[in-house]
């Protein structure tokens, strides 16, 4: 069960503790849930085999009765949905059923078309984007608000130096052997050349391991967002906002919710407060929840060209039609932790969000733990995967596919799990 938040979240958390006696929580039968995946060109191909793969992993845990529909495609949208059948029964041994519909915000086609671009052209835009970031201040306030992330974005540049220096030991060597027996101009241009074969096939055998290449396509794009240099993201979330609008209206789901895991958290945000920007109406009485995990909001809001983003971030605070909830993890490297996502961008505190440590340890059966801490992109990736322990508030897959509503969950942790009937172990 998660202590009280870290950061001083912009509204207080309750962590009361309730024993399975307490008053029975409402009850969620419909539930849609509507995903925004972060800067991956894999998409929903890959979103869906783990969905459904780790579905099943949660299902076994809990001893639930679980189907996952078809992929459905619509032909005139950038979204693709499946549905699910969660069946369970809870403490007191009553049962509970789930239908959930889980729609994907498609945006991998922009992505891809990133991707595409020259190596050289990203790392040399990359570059351009690290000393934007020193010179504007960036770094320093990423570094002073959680300073392994920090560490972590110039993690692509280290392996950047590491390249360019083996590529310049083997020219220089190559050169070095030319000069026994050649003019020192044609030794020093063919161990120019050298040096460059040799930087290329570093970098390419290397990529697989290192994602340099992937990381500086998502620190330019970024960047790019960041200051208004995007006009196909701003279209595509601009569509997005209408789907959620539309969905919202005509949707008899008991709760609503929005979901945006890494970076995909900032377009969470982006779709969400646009929407309400549309129609500040558009949810009443219709219980939307946005869940931010693993954000990393910072990397979009410390820009100082970012005043349109931190004015999103300020109509959600104070949005009354709305439950943000934002999960952290200190063994997360690539999300900020503590850091309150409103205050910390120097932004009026309001209602929302609520902000919710997660304890991985808790959730990692102990026999894992070890192996797992330093694995750091399967650690990332925790946030979307079942669970290998009972009794954590916790749980990607109670939150889309569970009997309870996000808030609760968030709020009365101990009242959630004690009523689901499975506690820790």
């Amino acid at each position: 069960v998660p202590a009280a938040n870290p950061a001083g979240p912009s509204r207080s958390m309750s962590t009361e503790r309730t024993d399975a006696g307490a008053s029975a929580l409402p009850r969620v039968r419909r539930r849609h849930v509507v995903y925004a995946q972060g800067y991956d060109p894999r998409g929903l191909a890959e979103y869906y085999r783990l969905f459904r793969g780790e579905y099943r992993k949660f299902c076994a845990l809990y001893g639930l009765t679980g189907k996952v529909g078809k992929i459905v495609n619509p032909d005139d949208r950038f979204t693709t949905h499946w549905t699910l059948d969660t069946q369970g029964e809870d403490a007191a041994g009553a049962p509970w059923r789930v239908d959930t519909t889980y729609e994907f915000l498609r945006w991998e086609d922009i992505i891809r078309e990133d991707f595409a671009r020259p190596a050289w052209w990203k790392t040399l835009h990359a570059l351009g984007s690290l000393f934007n970031s020193l010179a504007n201040g960036v770094y320093a306030r990423v570094f002073a608000a959680h300073w392994r992330f920090g560490l972590f974005t110039l993690y692509p540049f280290v392996i950047l130096l590491t390249n360019t220096l083996a590529a310049a030991l083997v020219g220089g060597l190559a050169g070095g052997l030319l000069a026994l027996v050649a003019p020192s101009v044609v030794a020093w241009l063919i161990g120019l050349a050298v040096f460059a074969a040799a930087f290329v096939v570093i970098v390419r055998k290397t990529e697989p391991l290192s994602y340099m290449l992937y990381m500086f396509d998502d620190i330019v794009s970024t960047h790019q967002f960041a200051y208004g240099q995007r006009p196909d993201w701003e279209k595509r979330f601009e569509t997005f906002a209408g789907y959620l609008i539309e969905e919202v209206r005509a949707s008899d789901a008991d709760e609503f919710v929005v979901v945006g895991h890494s970076s995909g958290s900032f377009i969470a945000v982006e779709v969400v407060a646009r929407a309400f920007a549309r129609d500040p109406e558009f949810a009443r009485g219709k219980h939307l929840a946005l869940v931010t995990i693993g954000a990393n909001l910072p990397i979009i809001g410390f820009n100082p060209s970012a005043d349109a983003f931190r004015a999103r971030l300020a109509a959600l605070a104070a949005a009354a039609d709305l439950d943000w909830v934002d999960y952290q993890s200190r063994k997360d490297v690539m999300n900020f932790y503590p850091f309150e996502p409103i205050a910390g961008h120097g932004l009026k505190p309001g209602r929302n969000p609520a902000v919710v440590p997660v304890r991985f340890r808790d959730i990692i059966a102990p026999e894992s733990y070890p192996r797992f801490r330093w694995r750091f992109f399967r650690v990332h990736f925790q946030f979307l995967m079942a669970n290998e322990r009972t009794g954590s508030a916790y749980d990607y897959f109670m939150i889309c596919c569970g009997p309870f509503r996000l808030g609760d969950r968030a709020r009365k942790p101990a009242a959630v799990v004690a009523q689901t009937g499975h506690p820790r172990p």
